[in-house]
């Protein structure tokens, strides 16, 4: 089992631990991975909407580089993941289009792109190519007794028509990886809203809000922590999460905190797998998971 790891900006700028975390899991698993070298943001659907040819230029030559070691890519990351993988599919379905991108993409790299590859995030690789139970024998500290709440964001799920994994509307894929681990999955409505990390540019204080909401609804659950697998959603959930809840506190009169771990999640597989909060690079994250390493430790 090999890819070709397209790591994106997030994990090898903003949030280094999720490189960090990603590379102890598939090693320990013994998932072959190459890395891209020669690759470029996937533009987070901003350049998609300024200048639609230059982002899919940009992203084909990602997708050559991989397919001319005749290997899917594997992300790490949900917005590359819909954008990336979005792209992808409207360059396999639609033959003229692939050709006009690949007269820019041949004029500038030499390179030329043929539709064969596939995306792939890890969330999708391990519960499909790898399998649920071959993951399960690799748990030696299972988190049993440990509510884990889901936030999957936007772009893992949707487009719809591009994003065929799992169903946008009622997803499993994380509940299947929390419940492999020993953990329980927390239901709650906001697991697969937005997290709110695109608006901040243009409404600070709805951002906000919609943090607070979606950490909010999953502590009332029940949950010990959050896990998600794109690191712009953790960026919104774990940066923004003292200022989310001051807004609460303003805006609506909450008086309790937040207090909600929020984890990659290769970090929540590492901790399962035995790997140590300083080995999966958790001291990183601004919102503290000192309590909820300690119920681990309890556990163990």
């Amino acid at each position: 089992m090999k890819y070709a790891y397209y790591p994106g900006c997030a994990a090898k700028g903003a949030a280094p631990e999720l490189h960090q975390a990603t590379m102890k899991v598939v090693q320990k698993l013994g998932i072959e991975i190459k890395e891209l070298m020669a690759f470029n943001c996937c533009g987070a659907g901003v350049i998609t909407e300024a200048d639609p040819d230059l982002a899919y230029t940009l992203n084909a030559r990602t997708l050559a580089t991989a397919e001319k070691d005749h290997l899917d890519i594997m992300t790490v990351c949900g917005t590359c993941q819909g954008v990336l993988g979005g792209i992808n599919k409207k360059l396999q379905g639609d033959d003229a289009l692939r050709a006009r991108i690949n007269v820019a993409l041949k004029e500038s790299t030499g390179l030329e792109y043929h539709g064969t590859v596939e995306v792939k995030h890890l969330q999708w690789i391990l519960v499909k190519d790898f399998g649920i139970d071959a993951l399960k024998t690799f748990i030696s500290h299972p988190l049993t007794d440990l509510s884990i709440a889901p936030f999957y964001g936007c772009y893992i799920l949707r487009p719809s028509s591009t994003s065929r994994f799992d169903d946008w509307e009622n997803p499993v894929s994380l509940e299947k990886l929390i419940q492999a681990i020993g953990a329980h999955p927390v239901p709650y409505d906001g697991r697969t809203k937005c997290c709110g990390f695109p608006v901040f540019l243009e409404k600070e204080k709805i951002a906000l809000s919609m943090v607070g909401e979606r950490i909010g609804e999953a502590k009332e659950k029940g949950g010990d922590a959050m896990v998600t697998p794109c690191p712009l959603c953790h960026m919104s959930l774990d940066i923004y999460q003292e200022r989310a809840e001051k807004n609460r506190q303003r805006e609506k009169g909450f008086t309790e905190k937040l207090d909600m771990p929020i984890l990659h999640l290769p970090q929540l597989l590492g901790l399962a797998m035995g790997f140590t909060p300083d080995e999966l690079g958790m001291k990183r994250h601004l919102s503290p998971t000192g309590s909820f390493i300690d119920k681990i430790e309890s556990q163990n």
